[in-house]
Order: C-alpha cells, then sequence, then structure tokens
C-alpha cells in the first residue's frame, strides 16, 4: 500500500494542476462519474455529508452544486489540495488524515471517497474510520479506477502503465507523482474483493456499479 508520506508529497507537488490533469487523462468521463455518484446520493436525502481525500473538492464541489440543502464537508490531509478546493468555492473544509478523522461519532449522514481510498495506507482501518462516523443506517459511496476485463484489458494496462505517466507528466510538471499509480489500480481490491472488504469492516448491502466497461467502479454500502 502506499507510503502516506510519498502521497503527501506527490500530490502536494501537483495540486495547482491536478483538477486540468485527470479531466484530460480521463477525456471528461470523471466528470460523468461524479454525476453518477451524485444520483446515488441524492437517493439517501443525505442532510450531512463528508467527503473524505477530497483532494481539490471535484466530488465535493459537485454535490455542494447538486444538493444545496446537503451540509457537505471536504477533508483532506493534504493542505495544498484543500486550498484548492476552497479557492473552487468549497465553503466546508478539515485539514485530517482519513484514518483518524477529529469527529464525533455518528455525526454523518453519508461518508464518500472517490480515488483517495486506493491510496491510503490501509483500507479496512480506513473504511472503519469511516464506518465509525456515519449514524446508524448511513450510507457510504466509494468511487475509483478498477480493472476492464476482456479485450479492452489490455491495451487500458499499456495506456494506464506507459501513456498516462507520461501526459501526466507533462500536464503537471512531475511525472513521477503518477508513476505509482497503475501499481496502486492493479493492487487495490474490486468486484467480489472489495464487497467482502467493506462485510469485514461491518458494512451491509455492498453493492458494486461499473462505469466505463469497468475502468471505474461505483461501491456503496450501508452501516
Amino acid at each position: 500500500m502506499p507510503d502516506p508520506s510519498y502521497v503527501h508529497a506527490a500530490f502536494s507537488s501537483i495540486a495547482a494542476r491536478y483538477v486540468t490533469a485527470n479531466h484530460l487523462l480521463s477525456l471528461g468521463a470523471d466528470i460523468l462519474w461524479r454525476a453518477r455518484a451524485i444520483e446515488k446520493i441524492a437517493e439517501w436525502r443525505p442532510h450531512r455529508l463528508l467527503d473524505i481525500a477530497t483532494g481539490t473538492g471535484d466530488l465535493a464541489l459537485a454535490v455542494q452544486r447538486a444538493l444545496p440543502e446537503v451540509e457537505v464537508v471536504g477533508t483532506d490531509f493534504c493542505r495544498p489540495m484543500l486550498d484548492v478546493a476552497a479557492k473552487r468555492g468549497l465553503r466546508h473544509i478539515l485539514e485530517a488524515d482519513a484514518m483518524n478523522l477529529p469527529l464525533p461519532d455518528a455525526s454523518f449522514d453519508v461518508a464518500t471517497v472517490a480515488f483517495g481510498l486506493r491510496n491510503m495506507a490501509d483500507y479496512a482501518q480506513a473504511l472503519r474510520e469511516f464506518r465509525r462516523i456515519l449514524i446508524p443506517g448511513g450510507h457510504l459511496l466509494v468511487l475509483d479506477f478498477s480493472m476492464p476485463a476482456g479485450l479492452l484489458a489490455r491495451p487500458y494496462r499499456l495506456y494506464l502503465h506507459h501513456v498516462l505517466p507520461r501526459i501526466a507528466g507533462f500536464i503537471t510538471g512531475n511525472g513521477a507523482a503518477y508513476d505509482y499509480l497503475g501499481e496502486s489500480i492493479e493492487s487495490f481490491p474490486r468486484d467480489k474483493a472489495f464487497s467482502e472488504l467493506l462485510e469485514s469492516c461491518g458494512y451491509s448491502m455492498p453493492t458494486r456499479l461499473p462505469l466505463l466497461s469497468g475502468i471505474a467502479s461505483i461501491y456503496t454500502a450501508q452501516t
């Protein structure tokens, strides 16, 4: 699993160009993926939502715009990322380690984490911490990369390991920050393995929605 010090330094170095890089590298698909996530969140009608590893606030800001009645708090351990999120209009931010959140038990209806859990040092510990701050019957949503199957698998791996880091390096000026990306996606539990991980951390009713032939997935579960 990724080293927290490395992840912090890497994301701090690319914060200013992170949003642009994400949109270009996914050809805008990440915007559609977040829109699907918001559709799920809207069904739950939350009052308070915590967006964990919010980064520059893409998902939190999208929820804030689409569901103005929801109090949205974005938390991240990388201050330069949070500063960008605040400048973009995210009203509530909290600098904190996702695995040790300075928040009361059962204080949020929904917890979300988009493209962030994969970068944490201990998936299970993080998921248990997210469960702690959720109310009984609360919802968790995880949006992250997965691996497509079938004919798309081989060309996608070529793009992921050889093409994407070079393009990202050109956009952000720091290709090294993306060197570990392919490995982190390959090693991240997916499909049934992720559902089993959720259940082992005390969640119930896990679901998976594959996106773009499985390049990304939305996982949901309840406390």
